[in-house]
């Protein structure tokens, strides 16, 4: 509920200050004189955008802030997801400077224009001929008949159960592809570790094997120089070992002669012993050492086999290899099959979609039941606002696919005249009809809808006499039960106000302003009566004011 409205610095507004009232607030007043200036103002909490163009005073800043009663409204997950304190009295206040710069705050909190727009979308319903009207749109259609049925309980249920379906259907679709992944990638691990199997790598085995390949490709020549070797040793004619053996039996002549030479000697012939069993492997070697085809193909083969798996797993040795092998095969361990808990979310959807799609034909039978007593309540309403050839027809047709708000496609079309087709509201009716009709449906429904602030701007244009009382007596009674304001032209809708504010111009030396001033009774008296009949009111007119207002004469 909208308690205050302050307005500095704006179009041809100084400064005002407007308290309205609970109930029925009626703003009045001559034709330009600024009532449309205060919708613009209301606009600009709303998160409309203006510029330096809405500045009275070129080089002062412009300030529009309004003061709401929001406890009813239960919005407080609003300022909490928005970081914005909270409290049942909330100021919203837009500010424009000289410079261009706009700024907006709630409760003292930067926000942005959105955040404008979605909370004051809470609070204010604002009506304008042309505009387009939530009465268009085919959820709050539904909202209005699910009111009307006493669905809020059964529909939050549903809703509930709702939310935990798609919530199913997300996560059973999430572990579809993820096992489908799964089996792809396990398909590949497979093969990975067919090939790491195949291959049995042993630790140790690729350098053994390549100093076997190396000593195998070379075998010829190792044969021929070990042979050679064994040859000058031992068995050429003048063999190394023969003169040596030779020498051995002259210096042992000379041993006992010169004492000293018995170590030298005795390391002469250990050297002699050394060369005799060098002699002996290097013909050992030479006689196990033979050119091996065969081997050397195998080998190669195995070796080619152990490069082919590091290149491919981009690592340089056989160690890495392994450690790769024993990796895979810890992943192939830890993937588990998501099969029987696909198949027990698939049963639990089934489930709740049984459950949600028999919740959904009760609430459509519930709808249904109401659309005959509703239709003819607003025809009532309609006639008794001069549009008695006007119809609605709400239509409630069936989808396939469960909604949040069940399996009902809700559509109301208007056919404004006699034998005319019935059609969308937005495609039919004019501004004035689509008022009232609004007026019409929304006094229906607003003990069963918790509505903002409903704010209409002239909604009484084209009706005069007995129908301005009616829609009047309409707008009093939704007053009841909401907050009301509405700009009228019309008297008959003016002394069903619980509080009268009227805007006239004040001519200045330098420029002319709007004011707004709340009518005493006398003054509202003055007003009603102006507006039956014109400045200055006839005595005629006075009187049928105060009929109107209920006042006595004043002598």
């Amino acid at each position: 509920m909208i308690q205050r409205l302050h307005i500095k610095n704006y179009a041809i507004i100084e400064e005002l200050d407007i308290d309205f009232s609970e109930k029925l607030t009626v703003i009045t007043g001559e034709t330009g004189a600024g009532k449309s200036i205060l919708l613009g103002a209301l606009g600009l909490i709303m998160g409309k955008r203006g510029d330096t163009k809405v500045l009275y005073h070129k080089d002062a800043k412009c300030i529009v802030e309004g003061t709401f009663a929001v406890a009813k409204y239960k919005i407080q997950d609003f300022f909490e997801k928005n970081d914005i304190d909270y409290d049942d009295e909330v100021v919203i206040r837009r500010e424009f400077t000289p410079s261009g710069k706009s700024r907006a705050f709630i409760n003292d909190t930067p926000a942005n224009l959105k955040l404008l727009q979605e909370l004051t979308g809470v609070l204010i319903d604002l009506h304008q001929q042309f505009d387009t009207l939530d009465i268009h749109n085919v959820s709050f259609q539904l909202r209005m008949l699910d009111a009307l049925a006493g669905n809020e309980k059964m529909l939050n249920g549903y809703q509930k159960l709702h939310r935990a379906y798609q919530a199913n259907k997300r996560e059973l679709k999430k572990l579809i592809e993820y096992n489908d992944t799964a089996a792809r990638e396990m398909d590949f691990l497979n093969f990975q570790m067919q090939e790491f199997n195949d291959a049995a790598l042993m630790l140790g085995e690729q350098k053994e094997m390549e100093v076997e390949i190396n000593r195998l490709t070379n075998a010829e020549g190792i044969k021929k120089t070990l042979s050679a070797a064994f040859q000058n040793l031992s068995e050429s004619e003048n063999s190394i070992l023969s003169q040596m053996e030779t020498l051995s039996i002259e210096l042992n002549q000379v041993r006992k002669i010169h004492p000293k030479l018995t170590t030298s000697i005795e390391r002469y012939e250990s050297i002699l012993l050394e060369l005799n069993d060098l002699a002996k492997e290097f013909e050992d070697i030479a006689d196990d050492t033979e050119y091996d085809e065969l081997r050397i193909k195998e080998t190669q083969e195995r070796l080619d086999l152990i490069y082919k798996l590091q290149q491919k797993h981009r690592v340089k040795t056989l160690d890495e290899l392994l450690t790769i092998h024993e990796e895979l095969s810890i992943k192939l361990t830890g993937f588990n099959d998501l099969t029987s808990g696909i198949d027990k979310l698939e049963k639990q959807l089934v489930k709740e979609e049984k459950e949600l799609h028999k919740i959904a034909d009760d609430l459509s039978k519930r709808r249904k039941k109401v659309v005959s007593g509703f239709e003819k309540k607003i025809h009532a309403l309609l006639g008794q606002l001069s549009m008695e050839h006007a119809k609605i027809k709400i239509e409630v047709k069936p989808l396939e696919d469960l909604t949040p708000t069940g399996t009902d496609l809700v559509n109301f079309l208007f056919a404004p005249n006699k034998g005319s087709e019935f059609l969308p509201i937005k495609d039919v009716a004019s501004g004035g009809e689509l008022s009232r009709l609004v007026l019409c449906t929304k006094s229906l429904v607003a003990d069963a809808i918790p509505l903002p602030t409903l704010i209409f701007d002239e909604i009484d244009t084209g009706i005069s006499g007995d129908v301005a009382m009616k829609m009047g007596t309409i707008l009093q009674e939704l007053s009841n039960r909401h907050q009301v304001v509405t700009i009228t032209h019309t008297a008959q809708i003016a002394v069903k106000a619980d509080c009268h504010y009227f805007v006239f111009k004040l001519d200045r030396e330098e420029r002319t302003v709007t004011k707004v001033k709340q009518l005493t009774p006398d003054e509202r008296v003055r007003a009603v009566a102006t507006m039956l009949s014109g400045s200055p009111p006839s005595e005629s007119a006075m009187a049928n004011a105060r009929e109107l207002l209920e006042f006595p004469k004043i002598v």
